[in-house]
């Protein structure tokens, strides 16, 4: 693995560094850690990179490793950047012919996109989309049940996002992560709806094999000063009838990170909290409701696959988003080795996710400005 972007002092940087090497799949050997050449040199040597592997731009990253012979250059490159800093490197690792795997949301707009998925589709390389919370064993447990029929036709999906840690003008104090998630330069045409309000569209059509097909959607800055949205509200349309609720907030003062989803079908109900990862409720009006939980019984082969310890021992977030990286690792692998992957293993986002991604945030901005109550997906 090469790195775009991630030095000392970024967040998503070392989550990504972490999951990576998790299951010892993955080796990072190279990067450009930071658009300040002296941060990425620093990032390098902390994280004990020869000096040599170590860039100053990913421009140089990709074209000095291209040159280096198989076995020893990189075989894929992370993207771990601000938004706007997103398609670039991975526009030109894919036109080099390297694999990409890129935080979300996947670009800057809705064109990067669609030239990005035109790309991949040209060169035929892999291309991942880390939306890591369709990494967790009850999250696969929860699609896997859907798609056995055990909830019935899909009648109501209600999914919620609340953040507390932008509820005063947190940009204003010099705070990295939050100045450029609420510049429209760098994060784009908005802020909350594409920093967390993506998770919960991309976690609501996985869990549920539903598309969305029109929204109605009311945005918010509460925050004064603050120029792009911190709250977001909006009611859904799928593609079977379904109806739902979407909520994205983070100016809700005092929560952390309780991301959550509730899906209700004719036969039964599902309900998953990010915050309490390794429990799942099944819901019935005849039986009650049900935990079922990580590690134990008779789960799908998706959550098990996906699961690495007994039941009883949590595993959370880096363990989710390592599923990501393991997937996408074996995937490559496979590839790379000439052989056929487990098909469970390919079940890791990818460049439509990103797109539909990009479609979602330009879907829910015409509807906020539109009279109309409902505004069709657009495609």
């Amino acid at each position: 693995m090469g790195m775009v972007g991630g030095s000392l002092d970024a967040f998503i940087g070392a989550v990504h560094r972490r999951a990576a090497v998790l299951d010892n799949e993955i080796e990072l050997v190279c990067g450009s850690f930071s658009s300040n050449p002296e941060k990425s040199r620093q990032t390098g040597h902390a994280l004990y990179l020869p000096p040599n592997r170590v860039y100053d731009t990913f421009e140089d990253m990709i074209l000095r490793e291209k040159e280096l012979p198989e076995g020893e250059r990189m075989d894929f490159v992370t993207i771990v950047t601000p938004n706007h800093m997103h398609f670039a490197p991975a526009k030109m690792a894919l036109e080099n012919g390297f694999h990409v795997v890129c935080d979300k949301p996947m670009t800057l707009n809705l064109a990067e996109a669609r030239e990005l998925k035109r790309i991949v589709e040209e060169t035929g390389l892999l291309f991942c989309l880390t939306h890591n919370y369709t990494g967790y064993p009850m999250v696969k447990e929860a699609r896997a049940m859907v798609k056995a029929g055990k909830l019935g036709k899909i009648r109501k999906v209600i999914v919620e996002y609340p953040q507390g840690w932008l509820a005063q003008l947190v940009e204003a104090t010099g705070q990295k992560q939050a100045s450029w998630r609420t510049d429209p330069a760098k994060s784009g045409a908005v802020g909350g709806v594409g920093d967390i309000g993506t998770h919960a569209e991309n976690l609501a059509e996985y869990i549920t094999g539903l598309k969305i097909t029109e929204l109605c959607a009311d945005l918010t800055i509460f925050v004064e000063g603050r120029l792009l949205d911190d709250d977001a509200n909006m009611l859904l349309r799928f593609d079977n009838g379904a109806k739902g609720l979407l909520t994205n907030s983070q100016i809700a003062n005092g929560e952390e990170n309780p991301f959550s989803i509730r899906v209700y079908g004719e036969f039964g109900g599902l309900e998953w909290h990010q915050m309490e990862p390794n429990t799942l409720i099944y819901k019935t009006n005849e039986a009650g409701a049900r935990l079922i939980r990580t590690g134990v019984g008779d789960l799908s082969p998706e959550a098990q696959a996906n699961t690495r310890l007994p039941a009883g021992h949590p595993e959370a977030f880096l363990e989710a988003f390592a599923n990501i990286y393991t997937a996408f690792a074996q995937t490559l692998r496979a590839r790379l080795n000439g052989t056929e992957p487990d098909p469970i293993r390919l079940d890791f986002p990818g460049v439509e996710e990103g797109v539909r991604g990009m479609a979602f945030i330009d879907t829910v901005v015409a509807s906020d400005k539109s009279d109309q109550k409902w505004t069709k997906f657009i495609e």
